[in-house]
């Protein structure tokens, strides 16, 4: 994999945009390989297609790619705000590929794989709608809340320009494949679990630590109305999907 990227193929085009477009979808083409399987290729669809950008040829999963000069920060600027959590909401939402690269160093920077269970409506934000003197006036942006994902579904391909083992990629989106469920309520409920466990730094720990985020978690769920109970169901979905293992005694240790 070759993270240079091929300024020849922008001959011709002026803006700064549309150059950016070619060679960023231009190096995913040509070097990106489906994290899902493994096929050591993906394919573009054709331009302006509304849902994705990229497919598999083997396993029909589709991509969407996200790309910045420069480092992302904690959002990450999508389209229409409606059509966004209509897509993650339903189950035909594609995984999305995050590329920061440097157009003056002529190379991508880094490479970041987001499966498409790993997004719920709280990860995106509404932007205010555009002025009235705007050219699609009240129209209706968001913002990818990019550090509430999990880690475990920010899965690096490139990182600090160095390129990630094929195999240690694979890996990491079979073990995120744990956390996979077609529920969309559940899937909060186990992401926002997920984040709990993740922000605690010990490598075990117990359920009076996991009760210490209840009032988060209310906040977060209204109508849930015996939270603590919820913590201990969601800890068990957790341990079964092997995300985490049960020691006993109200113990618990994260599976790395």
């Amino acid at each position: 994999m070759d993270t240079s990227l091929d300024y020849s193929l922008a001959d011709g085009y002026k803006s700064k945009s549309q150059i950016a477009r070619v060679l960023t979808e231009s190096w995913t083409a040509e070097n990106m390989y489906c994290p899902v399987c493994g096929w050591s290729t993906i394919n573009k669809f054709p331009n302006n297609r509304a849902v994705a950008d990229f497919y598999c040829p083997n396993c029909r999963n589709e991509f969407e790619q996200k790309s910045k000069n420069g480092a992302f920060g904690a959002k990450i600027a999508d389209g229409a705000y409606s059509t966004f959590i209509q897509r993650i909401s339903s189950n035909d939402n594609p995984d999305f590929f995050m590329m920061s690269y440097s157009l003056e160093k002529k190379s991508v920077e880094s490479m970041v794989f987001v499966p498409k269970y790993f997004f719920v409506p709280e990860m995106v934000e509404k932007r205010k709608p555009l002025s009235e003197s705007a050219h699609r006036a009240g129209w209706v942006g968001c913002n990818i809340l990019f550090e509430k994902i999990p880690v475990q579904g920010r899965i690096p391909v490139i990182e600090n320009s160095a390129v990630i083992d094929k195999n240690d990629v694979l890996t990491r989106v079979k073990q995120a494949q744990k956390i996979r469920t077609s529920d969309i309520s559940a899937r909060g409920w186990l992401l926002d679990m997920l984040n709990c466990v993740n922000s605690i730094e010990e490598n075990c720990f117990t359920l009076e630590m996991m009760y210490r985020f209840e009032g988060d978690l209310a906040e977060k769920h209204p109508n849930n109305h015996n939270v603590r109970a919820k913590i201990r169901q969601q800890l068990q979905q957790l341990r079964d999907r092997g995300i985490i293992t049960f020691l006993g005694a109200g113990h618990y240790r994260k599976n790395v």
